[in-house]
C-alpha cells in the first residue's frame, strides 16, 4: 500500500472523478417473483438513487476520498432528490449540469426474495450528456485534482471528450464495460483499466473462451493495465499486464491452460474472499502477464438481501485501491468484501461500508 506521503494534507488527497448518468431506483422486495395477471404484496420498499456512476461514487465517498460526478440531471423533484442524496454522502456535485426542461432516469426494481435474484425494468430520461455542454473551462476545472476518471460509455460522445482531455494530463482511466456501445471502443482504446461484465470480453473479440477475450483485449489495447471480468458470485479474473521481464528461453503459456491450472489449485471453500496468482508468464500476442483468479465471499442467506448495485461498490472499491496505490492482490480482495457488505441491505447504496466498519480493518489501516 501507498505511504500516502502528501495525501493525509487537506486539499492533496487524490480524486476520484466520476461521468455518467444519475438514476432514481424504485425498489421493492417480494416472497417470489409474481406470474402474469398476479397480484403480490411487496414485504419491503425503498426510493434511492441508482446508476452506475452514483453508486459507485457513493462507494468512494464513504470510504474516505473525494469525489466528484459530472452528470447532467433533470430539474424535477427526482432529479434534486438524486443530487441531495449524493451531496449527503460526500460527493461534490457542483459541476452536474442542470437540464430545466428535462426528465430523469428511472428504474423499477423487483428483488425476489426465493432466488435471490433482482429483475430492473430501466425508464430512459432526457435530455442526454453531450460535447456541447463540456467547455475548455468546464473539463480544466472537473479534472483539477484528479487522479482517476471513471466511465462506462452511456453518454459515449461526452464522456470520450472528457476521456481525451484526461488522457492529455495524464490521469488514468477506469472503464466499465457492461455490453457492446456503440463507440465504445475509442473509449477502450484511451482506458488504463477495463471492468468488464462476465460476457462483454468475448462478445466484443469473439473470442472462443473468456480467458482468450481477456488477452485479446490486451493485446488489441496496449494501453490497458489489465482488465477484470466480473462474475458475480463466482468472484472475477484479472488479466494484468506485466512490465517483468521473463526469461527468454521461457515458452510460450497457452491461456486457457493457465486459466485451468489456476482454478484447480484456488481454495473455492474459503468463506472471505481468496485472490490466487499465476506467475508472471509469456503469454501469445508478446503479452507477459500473470491471471488472478479471485473468489467472491461466501454471504449466509439469512444475510443476503439484494444484490443490486453489488458491481458497482467493487468498481468503487477499485477506484479507491488505484487512487491510493493499493496493491492489486490486496485491491482486488478489498473490492470483493465491499461488494459482499453491499449485498446485505436493499438497494445499491443502504450498506456501502464507510471506512470505519470493521470488516474492512485489515485493509484500511492507513488513513487515506
Amino acid at each position: 500500500m501507498s505511504s500516502f506521503s502528501d495525501e493525509t494534507i487537506p486539499g492533496h488527497q487524490p480524486i476520484v472523478l466520476g461521468c455518467g448518468q444519475l438514476c432514481l431506483d424504485y425498489l421493492v422486495t417480494v416472497s417470489s417473483f409474481p406470474n402474469p395477471d398476479q397480484k403480490i404484496r411487496c414485504t419491503s420498499s425503498k426510493v434511492q438513487g441508482g446508476g452506475n456512476t452514483g453508486n459507485s461514487l457513493t462507494c468512494v465517498a464513504r470510504l474516505g476520498l473525494p469525489c466528484r460526478i459530472l452528470a447532467k440531471v433533470a430539474d424535477d423533484s427526482q432529479g434534486r432528490y438524486m443530487v441531495e442524496e449524493l451531496e449527503s454522502s460526500g460527493v461534490d456535485t457542483s459541476f452536474c449540469l442542470n437540464a430545466k426542461d428535462g426528465a430523469s432516469h428511472f428504474n423499477y426494481v423487483i428483488v425476489d426474495n426465493q432466488t435471490n435474484t433482482r429483475t430492473c425494468i430501466y425508464t430512459p430520461g432526457y435530455p442526454p450528456l453531450l460535447p456541447d455542454d463540456l467547455t475548455e473551462s468546464l473539463l480544466l476545472s472537473v479534472l483539477d485534482g484528479v487522479r482517476v476518471l471513471y466511465v462506462n460509455g452511456r453518454s459515449r460522445e461526452a464522456e470520450l471528450l472528457l476521456a481525451q482531455k484526461a488522457h492529455s494530463k495524464d490521469i488514468s482511466i477506469l472503464i466499465n464495460a457492461e455490453k457492446r456501445r456503440a463507440g465504445l471502443e475509442e473509449l477502450l482504446n484511451l482506458a488504463d483499466y477495463a471492468i468488464c461484465s462476465t460476457n462483454f470480453p468475448q462478445d466484443w473479440t469473439e473470442s472462443p473462451s473468456s480467458p482468450s477475450a481477456l488477452l485479446s483485449m490486451l493485446i488489441r489495447l496496449p494501453k490497458l493495465k489489465f482488465v477484470i471480468m466480473t462474475l458475480g458470485e463466482h468472484g472475477c479474473v484479472m488479466l494484468e499486464r506485466c512490465s517483468n521481464e521473463v526469461s527468454g528461453s521461457e515458452e510460450e503459456r497457452d491461456i486457457d491452460e493457465l486459466h485451468e491450472s489456476l482454478k484447480q489449485s484456488t481454495d473455492y471453500t474459503s468463506v472471505l474472499p481468496v485472490c490466487n496468482s499465476s506467475l508472471v508468464t509469456r503469454l501469445a500476442g508478446n503479452v507477459t502477464g500473470r491471471l488472478v483468479i479471485v473468489t467472491a465471499e461466501k454471504i449466509p442467506s439469512s444475510e443476503l438481501i439484494d444484490t443490486t448495485g453489488a458491481g458497482d461498490a467493487f468498481t468503487g472499491a477499485l477506484l479507491y485501491g488505484l487512487c491510493t496505490e493499493m496493491a492489486t492482490d490486496k485491491m482486488l480482495t478489498f473490492a470483493s468484501r465491499v461488494a459482499a457488505c453491499c449485498c446485505r441491505g436493499l438497494g445499491a447504496r443502504t450498506t456501502l461500508p464507510f471506512r470505519t466498519d470493521p470488516n474492512l480493518a485489515t485493509f484500511l489501516a492507513t488513513p487515506p
